[in-house]
């Protein structure tokens, strides 16, 4: 989410700072471009961008014909529906309940495809509206131009925390997504080094984390660690400079971004969204947030 004063914050955002941070050692080396999900994949193409972080859904179709190549699955997210209590939703609706309704999403996504496919499972006819932009979307939402909006379940969250009008209270519904959307770093294809750069900055927070390995206790950690800590911190037995990075790399993007459970908490737990109980719980917690071994 850009600020008034021009910066970026949000889940997303510290995912990007932490790969700068590992290839360039700077988490402010990074240049923020604004794409609509149309523009997204050209965009890595070209090589307009080096990588999308995480609002983008791994398929099997992005995975090739695309020509996108993804990365650790950051947050497992699913699509969910939020409509207006007043209109007679509340969160026990099903997507058989939203028959007759004007549904507005985003042209060029994954939801676009599942709500369609999930309205004609259910018998539902719906009328589909499509926008570039999420914020045309909500704009419209709110002026009463459609029934319902539908995107990733932590998208609507956020949205119903910031633009809920006072005189409106706003449902997310069916308490069960309707459908799987694993979100992640997306990159071109065949360029292995760089995979490698972004996806072990992913796994060494996920690390990280485990071993509550913090910004705020990382010097102190890494001056004393051992085994699988001290390789990503830099010490004997690291791995770092074999992929093309500095030594330090790992340390410096939990010192200066955080571990994978201080950027979910940072950005997620105030809108409500918490990793106890969910998918994106640790593996050791229950959840499916998991990382290979670094050795």
């Amino acid at each position: 989410e850009t600020q008034p004063d021009g910066s970026v914050t949000g889940i997303d955002a510290d995912f990007c700072r932490a790969v700068a941070a590992a290839v360039l050692g700077d988490a402010g080396a990074v240049n923020f471009v604004a794409l609509t999900a149309s523009e997204r994949f050209t965009a890595v193409q070209t090589g307009d961008v080096d990588v999308l972080m995480r609002n983008t859904t791994w398929t099997q179709s992005r995975d090739s014909s695309v020509g996108m190549d993804f990365g650790p699955t950051t947050y497992y997210d699913g699509q969910q529906l939020m409509a207006r209590v007043s209109d007679g939703f509340t969160g026990s609706s099903s997507v058989a309940d939203i028959d007759g309704s004007v549904v507005c999403t985003n042209v060029g996504t994954t939801t676009e495809k599942n709500i369609a496919e999930a309205a004609l499972l259910a018998g539902a006819e719906i009328t589909l509206l499509g926008f570039e932009t999420s914020d045309e979307v909500y704009e419209t939402f709110i002026a009463g131009g459609c029934d319902i909006t539908t995107t990733d379940g932590s998208a609507l969250v956020g949205r119903k925390v910031k633009q809920q009008p006072a005189d409106q209270e706003w449902v997310i519904f069916p308490a069960t997504p309707i459908s799987k959307e694993p979100l992640g770093p997306t990159y071109g294809q065949n360029d292995s080094a760089w995979a490698d750069a972004v996806n072990w900055t992913v796994y060494a927070m996920i690390i990280m984390d485990e071993y509550g390995v913090t910004s705020a206790n990382v010097d102190a950690t890494c001056a004393t660690a051992e085994a699988e800590v001290a390789r990503l911190c830099g010490g004997d037995g690291e791995l770092q400079t074999a992929m093309g990075l500095s030594a330090d790399a790992f340390h410096q993007v939990i010192k200066q971004v955080g571990s994978y459970g201080e950027v979910y908490d940072r950005n997620l737990n105030p809108v409500g969204l918490y990793r106890e109980g969910s998918a994106n719980a640790g593996w050791l917690d229950g959840g499916l947030i998991y990382s290979p071994p670094a050795r």
